[in-house]
């Protein structure tokens, strides 16, 4: 028999009514004005057609009324398709024919490009503004969802798709459960917990701090994008306790802030996208800034292991280890357990971790084996049971018959005072077929040259290691959750005009 647990806003307004559940800018709401304002959308959205067991997609960004949608749409119980809103008209066009998805609800910017992508799919999908579902009648009772069983989809997500086409994650209810679960167990729950959300909540690192809330009775400060200053000044001035960001938002925060820290209520950092340079931890160190570096990803439901804060020098790099519901192992290539700092691919196994791909049986049968995801990273146990993640599998660069790890050079790149954002890709090579080339993007009025950034990796790294090229930009390719992508940053330098 499916677990049930009972509808988490109605519940959590049940429970803790007058409590301030969402802040955007001077707005806040309690967990009751959230429910009333989600139960007005609830039925809107069931007059144009969303109901338990319809596939609604959405295209919406960090604001109060897409929060209040997808509370609504989860208590109706549709399965919610979370598009990324830096998609174009094609991309979006193949994922909501993919999913077959037959509602599409999007915010007025993105209209144009969403019709220009159901224009594509030949009209089949129907399309919502979200701003004209406030102008509908609000009188519509709505058939709302008394419980949620745990073996249910709640959201499906799709992957980044560096290998292909982008699969559909299928989330259950019980996958995010069992996240908040996990992570709790971990950092515990305090009475003023407030948590910033400036990540966004169409990804899966934003999206669990929506439940999260819910589920532990917080508020979280929703911001629009992430601003280095505005993130400041919330954790200063809001009593914010949790932060969920990647190393290139925490150096600028650490910019920001200067010779300032964080009141003493601030207790944790949740650092993903990778691991962060020794210098920038020993930075957040001084100053008494806790950084719990993480891994997880779209298939674990958010993070899946986490190195607490006493251990993020003692074991630098590490993303530490499995959380309490979770199990992590590394298999060699012939499939046998490798040993401790043996390099293999990570397997992952726990409550948390998907059922599988959207109408994609034999991918999922490949991925999936007795429970336990391949997740593709190749990463190794120490002799403690920490976890270290190299990379990608598709990352890897093999040259000369060398495995080499874009993210460990990058590590080097970033502890260089002048350099303020780096990225390491492959590029093809006649002699050794692929060598590390580094894209850099240098701190304001720095003074650097190819010549000093292959000067200071030569004193850091192996010699097959060393960047072979330099190109300097104004900017690196990243996504949505701030994580680089490398594919851009190949495709970037095979202009033939040498560094940028």
């Amino acid at each position: 028999m499916d677990t049930a647990i009972p509808n988490w806003l109605k519940k959590r307004a049940e429970l803790t009514p007058d409590r301030t559940g969402l802040i955007f800018g001077e707005d806040t709401y309690s967990f009751s004005e959230m429910f009333e304002h989600s139960v007005l959308a609830a039925g809107r959205l069931e007059t144009i057609g969303a109901k338990e067991g319809v596939r609604v997609a959405v295209l919406l960004s960090n604001t109060p009324d897409s929060v209040f949608i997808l509370h609504a749409l989860q208590m109706l119980g549709s399965e919610i398709v979370i598009l990324n809103t830096r998609l174009a008209a094609g991309e979006i066009d193949w994922q909501i024919r993919d999913c077959e998805a037959r509602l599409l609800v999007v915010e007025q910017r993105f209209a144009e490009t969403a019709a220009a992508a159901r224009a594509m799919g030949g009209g089949s999908i129907t399309l919502v503004v979200s701003e004209k579902l406030n102008e509908m009648p609000s009188d519509a009772a709505p058939h709302l969802q008394e419980e949620y069983k745990l073996g249910q989809v709640s959201t499906i997500m799709y992957t980044s798709g560096t290998t292909g086409n982008p699969k559909g994650v299928l989330q259950t209810y019980g996958n995010h459960w069992w996240s908040a679960c996990g992570s709790a167990l971990n950092l515990g729950i305090h009475d003023n917990d407030k948590w910033l959300c400036a990540v966004p909540i169409f990804h899966i690192s934003g999206y669990s701090i929506l439940m999260r809330s819910l589920i532990y009775g917080i508020g979280v400060d929703l911001h629009a994008h992430f601003d280095a200053t505005n993130a400041v000044n919330s954790i200063k001035q809001k009593g914010i306790t949790i932060m969920s960001a990647v190393a290139a938002m925490l150096s600028q925060i650490m910019d920001e802030l200067g010779e300032n820290s964080f009141p003493a209520s601030f207790r944790c950092m949740l650092l993903g996208g990778g691991p962060a340079p020794l210098p920038l931890l020993e930075h957040c160190r001084s100053k008494q800034i806790p950084v719990y570096q993480t891994y997880g990803m779209t298939e674990t439901s958010s993070q899946f292991a986490t190195l607490a804060p006493e251990y993020s020098i003692l074991k630098l790099g590490s993303a530490g280890k499995a959380l309490f519901p979770n199990q992590i192992r590394v298999i060699r290539e012939d499939g046998l357990a490798a040993g401790a700092k043996m390099e293999g691919e990570i397997l992952v196994k726990g409550p948390n971790v998907t059922p599988g791909y959207y109408n994609r049986p034999d991918e999922t049968e490949a991925k999936m084996e007795e429970g336990w995801l391949h997740t593709g990273d190749i990463g190794y146990l120490d002799s403690d049971g920490f976890l270290f993640v190299l990379d990608r599998r598709s990352d890897l660069i093999i040259s000369g018959g060398e495995n080499i790890y874009p993210a460990e050079i990058e590590s080097v790149l970033f502890s260089h005072p002048s350099i303020a954002d780096a990225g390491v890709a492959g590029i093809d090579d006649s002699k050794w077929g692929r060598v590390p080339a580094a894209f850099i993007v240098k701190k304001e009025g720095a003074l650097l040259s190819e010549e000093d950034v292959i000067a200071y990796c030569k004193n850091r790294l192996a010699k097959y290691k060393v960047p072979k090229l330099v190109f300097f930009m104004e900017t690196l390719p990243r996504n949505a959750a701030k994580k680089l992508v490398r594919r851009e940053l190949r495709e970037s330098s095979k202009g033939g005009e040498g560094p940028l």
